[in-house]
């Protein structure tokens, strides 16, 4: 776990500014220790910050379990893992760990939810469900996400265009995979009905493997999935899955130790690994609530 934390990781999580996260630190209202010419401060002591500034008196209401929600990710689930953080884990789909997570039953969920406008990623949702809340909407990864294709497929496709007359494995009604395909099968003018539908996949692992076993012809998964199953994928867009995150639970040592191993070369080795995640974007602030 880190026992300390940079100054723009303060400004953010505590929604100042840098000069005053400086200013409170010069005036000793924030402990603070120097290193090769940079501020580290000790997590104890923001967290001490956080608790004694707070708008909310401290409650058992406050307290969060130590729950991973959301949306599935190979390697997010891999990364809870072996991080050994102790977080257990409850991916049901991103619409469900959103209203799961607005009634405290986790610390945090994986949204990948495309905006109203379709410009982005997940602040439409965010701003409706908790923009008065202390939270914070971390970038975890860009995905590439398009058709996974069955073995025995021998046609052609090339795009949603060409899924009429074939078996799909929809994902459940909660998965933001699932909403983000049924809004682009409308774009592209492909209707239900001329779809064939197999029993939901729960998670991204399980659409491939329904492939695998013969029980459908294609699913809209990920192109790391596809790749790890050996099987042929189209690409049809890049998504931005992000981590919505309580703001004390932040600071607590379950999180620091899963960030911290975020960090690290094994994590990034991993993710190299894997086709179609960029992580370059990982740890940006997309959103900081109340």
């Amino acid at each position: 776990m880190p026992e300390y934390l940079t100054t723009r990781e303060v400004a953010q999580l505590l929604r100042l500014k840098e000069r005053k996260v400086y200013d409170l630190a010069s005036s000793g209202a924030l402990a603070c220790s120097r290193a090769t010419g940079k501020l580290l401060f000790p997590e104890d002591a923001v967290r001490a910050f956080l608790a004694q500034h707070s708008s909310a008196e401290p409650s058992s209401a406050t307290q969060r379990p130590a729950v991973f929600l959301g949306s599935h990710d190979p390697l997010l689930e891999w990364a809870l893992r072996q991080s050994e953080c102790g977080l257990a884990t409850l991916f049901d789909g991103s619409a469900d760990g959103l209203e799961r997570f607005c009634q405290r039953e986790g610390m945090a969920t994986g949204l990948h939810i495309k905006d109203s406008e379709g410009h982005g990623w997940n602040l439409d949702a965010v701003e409706r469900a908790c923009a008065q809340e202390p939270v914070v909407l971390v970038e975890w990864t860009k995905r590439r996400r398009g058709l996974i294709l069955s073995p025995e497929i021998s046609r052609t496709v090339a795009g949603l265009s060409d899924l009429p007359g074939l078996r799909l494995v929809p994902r459940q009604a909660s998965a933001g995979a699932q909403r983000l395909l049924l809004d682009l099968l409308e774009v592209s003018r492909v209707g239900a009905d001329q779809l064939t539908l197999t029993e939901p996949a729960r998670t991204e692992v399980d659409a491939a493997l329904a492939l695998l076993e013969g029980k459908a012809d294609v699913a809209f998964g990920l192109a790391s999935v596809a790749a790890t199953h050996r099987l042929r994928f189209v690409p049809i867009l890049e998504e931005r899955f992000d981590l919505l995150v309580d703001r004390r639970a932040w600071f607590e040592p379950a999180w620091q130790r899963f960030w911290q191993f975020c960090d690290s070369d094994v994590f990034r080795a991993r993710a190299s690994e894997l086709s179609g995640y960029d992580i370059s974007g990982q740890g940006v602030v997309h959103f900081n609530g109340a």
